[in-house]
């Protein structure tokens, strides 16, 4: 509790009652040499009404090798306005590797009025020769009005559900285990935010999109993790547009407005490169490189027949993954997907790789080419969320699959075994190494040893291991 009072008091001490930043600092994209900084000007210093109104101002960001910022170096000033929705964000690149580095924000109304944020951090990946270890949590379906209001039945939130202890007003715990494991990095494969919550406040145009994010990222627990804890996003279904969603059609949000505030509400992109892409990989250290997809800007229409010309990733990423997966000679190549892979899932859903109404040709063809690449046998697997339970699936080809499962226990529930009729695997050809037998929240992490091993453990949100598995590294 005293690491938030003391930024509680940090917001609050201001030349200007009226210029505040409440939900915090954010570090996105971080690389062995450069770093996107993100944070927000509001008005208020914490949630009002609902929302986090944004205020016009000015701001920079500071950094520095140094704690007590010696020697530092600052942004260009940058413009919080209505059209960036009082966002500030900025690409800082020429940074060292491995490189812990202190960042702070400095914002006001004007220049003359200027105050200092608390101090934050990140560390730069260690790029292709690094060997030291690394960890890291992957997570999906943050549920916001699950978590505090419960189930929704006749479009109200009844209650039924939601979480009730004493800490509600600080967020998510599972937050609070995530900030207390100091992983190197935080991945939201998606369902970072629900627009579709079929109560009083669902969301279909921007400024309801907008809040959205507001509202959770202003939740004590992630201003906190987020100051010292490098993220990375994805978007699904949920962040897109509503459940299942592709870009078709024009039912509310459309789909160019959910890209568009998918870009502007967490760092994921250079804001000076708006044709920047989603997808993108990442070198971490020797042993370790990502690949973080994208799952819903470039697919064929849902209800489109399976077949040659449906795509749920587009040519042109297809053609990049590839490229990419056979330039690494990383130890352990993790593809980190919005959707499954593997499963099993529900049979009756059509929108990701592993439904037979869906994409699951293309699913199964990329497979088959990992196969005839032997990138199995190079330590290729798949992390993947949207899914709302937690398991570790082997694929009939020898492909392994972890699936974060939900991160809050409102958001949570049993997944579909092998052999279920109603799965998308009624003849039980998937071996599942790992299923819950009761319905949490939590989240996947994974660490990358020096000597090469790689660890995959599964924790519910108080921290609660369920369960792990270590690998050595593959034989080449």
């Amino acid at each position: 509790m005293i690491g938030f009072s003391f930024l509680l008091s940090a917001m609050l001490i201001t030349a200007d009652p009226q210029v505040f930043h409440a939900q915090g600092e954010m570090a996105g994209e971080v690389s062995p040499t450069s770093v996107i900084l993100q944070s927000r000007l509001t008005s208020v210093a914490k949630l009002t009404d609902g929302d986090l109104a944004g205020v016009a101002g000015t701001a920079r960001f500071e950094w520095s090798t140094h704690e007590d910022f010696r020697s530092s170096r600052m942004t260009n000033w940058i413009q919080a306005t209505p059209e960036n929705d009082f966002i500030v964000k900025v690409q800082i690149d020429e940074l060292q590797p491995a490189t812990k580095y202190y960042y702070r924000l400095l914002f006001g109304a004007t220049r003359e009025a200027i105050q200092t944020g608390p101090t934050c951090s990140f560390q730069t990946l260690q790029g292709a020769t690094g060997t030291d270890e690394v960890s890291f949590v992957v997570v999906t379906g943050m549920n916001y009005m699950s978590f505090h209001y419960g189930k929704v039945k006749q479009g109200k939130r009844t209650g039924k559900g939601a979480y009730q202890g004493a800490d509600k007003p600080l967020g998510f715990p599972a937050l609070a285990t995530i900030a207390n494991m100091k992983p190197n990095f935080f991945v939201g494969t998606g369902d970072n935010v629900y627009y579709d919550s079929h109560d009083d406040r669902e969301a279909t145009e921007l400024v309801d999109l907008r809040r959205k994010w507001h509202e959770q990222f202003a939740q004590p627990r992630f201003v906190e993790l987020f100051r010292h804890v490098p993220t990375y996003w994805e978007k699904d279904d949920h962040d897109h547009r509503f459940n299942d969603c592709d870009c078709a059609g024009s039912r509310p949000p459309r789909s160019d407005l959910g890209i568009r505030t998918f870009r502007e509400q967490v760092p994921i992109v250079n804001p000076e490169d708006p044709q920047a892409k989603t997808y993108r990989t990442y070198r971490v250290n020797r042993h370790l490189q990502i690949w973080l997809v994208e799952g819903r800007d470039y697919r064929s229409p849902n209800k489109m027949p399976d077949g040659p010309n449906k795509t749920l990733w587009g040519a042109e990423q297809i053609s990049w993954l590839k490229q990419t997966l056979t330039n690494s000679n990383a130890t352990w190549k993790l593809l980190i997907s919005p959707t499954p892979m593997v499963g099993p899932d529900d049979a009756y859903k059509i929108d990701n790789h592993t439904n037979h109404k869906g994409f699951r040709r293309e699913g199964r063809a990329f497979f088959d080419w990992i196969k005839e690449q032997r990138l199995d046998q190079q330590g290729f697997h798949v992390l993947c969320g949207d899914r709302h339970w937690q398991y570790h699936s082997v694929d009939p080809t020898g492909i392994e699959e972890f699936s974060s499962g939900a991160l809050v226990d409102s958001n949570s529930r049993l997944g579909r075994n092998p052999g279920d009729p109603k799965s998308t695997d009624p003849g039980a050809t998937i071996k599942q190494l790992h299923t819950q037998s009761k319905a949490s929240g939590g989240f996947l992490k994974v660490t990358v040893r020096k000597d090469g091993s790689i660890h995959f453990e599964f924790f519910d949100e108080n921290g609660v291991r369920l369960y792990d598995t270590v690998k050595p590294p593959p034989n080449r």
